[in-house]
């Protein structure tokens, strides 16, 4: 008995190019850096929703392109707008 020299479990089949790839991905961009914006405003809620999924979690900055600085900025405020209850801690359906 012989095993098979592929270490891709049976996937050899598969060929990926890239070339052949009909989706197009966008670079992601710090929003606060492209519009100069310096403070992040706990009142206002539907900008705070950009950043928070349909649950009321807070998005990671990998997903919305954040910067870390600005990232911890908008955790900020949605905590503290949380708690002046402008947001919700926990939705059903948020958006």
């Amino acid at each position: 008995m012989s095993k098979p020299n592929s270490k891709s479990g049976g996937a050899d089949n598969f060929n990926f190019n890239a070339q052949n790839a009909q989706t197009v991905i966008k670079k992601k961009y710090c929003r606060f850096k492209k519009h100069n914006i310096k403070y992040v405003d706990y009142k206002d809620a539907n900008f705070l929703l950009k950043f928070m999924n349909e649950q009321g979690k807070i998005l990671p900055g990998r997903i919305t392109g954040t910067s870390d600085k600005y990232q911890r900025k908008v955790a900020t405020a949605v905590k503290r707008a949380r708690f002046m209850a402008i947001l919700p801690y926990v939705a059903d359906g948020l958006k």
